[in-house]
């Protein structure tokens, strides 16, 4: 899953980014507003954590300018803006959540799996289809039961599929969600990562679609 991290403060940014990519998230970080903006506008993300106070445009107005653009991606407000109007401005602007600084790492994780449930229209904190279990808090894999150690790479390339099995995801989607900005990709990165899910829990997991990408079946 890719994040886009916007936190204008360095110690408090480079805190966070090494939580999140501790976790396994593809994440990028941007230290202003009109960074953020222009970020949103050319690269898709599954969540945004949105500080308020930023230098170049306001947190309140990136978030209003992509909610006007018609995305959809969760957004976790965190600021050390704590008073309830703030709070009220924030969530009537378009934010799903909000935590306020400083804020203990393993719930912002916790809260940060749950948006990402939700914006995979998923209730249940495990992932389940087909005999494969995917826990993103323990990061724990099953197969019928028994478990299956999955690489950071082969757990970012399976789980946005089996939560929305039937969901054709193409080449380029999976790429995002695997590699942040800096990091390089390889011609062929997904096919290796597919290959080593199908690998360990069975061909008929992931399937080809010719021309179009991959897919967990129904």
């Amino acid at each position: 899953m890719r994040i886009l991290l916007v936190e204008d403060d360095p110690m408090i940014g480079e805190a966070v980014l090494d939580v999140l990519r501790r976790a396994h998230y593809a994440v990028d970080w941007v230290r202003d507003g009109t960074l953020a903006d222009a970020a949103l506008r050319d690269s898709r993300y599954d969540l945004v954590l949105l500080d308020l106070g930023l230098p170049g445009r306001d947190g309140i107005a990136v978030l209003r300018g992509l909610r006007q653009r018609g995305q959809k991606m969760p957004v976790l407000v965190a600021t050390a803006r704590d008073a309830v109007a703030n709070r009220i401005a924030g969530l009537d602007a378009g934010a799903d959540d909000y935590v306020v600084k400083p804020y203990d790492t393993d719930e912002l994780l916790a809260r940060v799996r749950a948006l990402l449930r939700r914006g995979d229209g998923q209730g249940a904190p495990v992932f389940s289809h087909n005999g494969v279990t995917l826990d993103p808090a323990t990061r724990q894999a099953t197969l019928n039961g028994e478990p299956v150690q999955l690489s950071a790479r082969e757990w970012a390339v399976l789980e946005p599929m089996i939560a929305r099995p039937g969901v054709v995801f193409s080449r380029a989607q999976l790429e995002e969600k695997l590699f942040s900005w800096k990091e390089e990709v390889s011609s062929n990165a997904v096919e290796v990562y597919v290959h080593g899910v199908r690998k360990k829990l069975g061909a008929a997991i992931i399937q080809t679609v010719r021309g179009l990408g991959y897919v967990v079946p129904r």
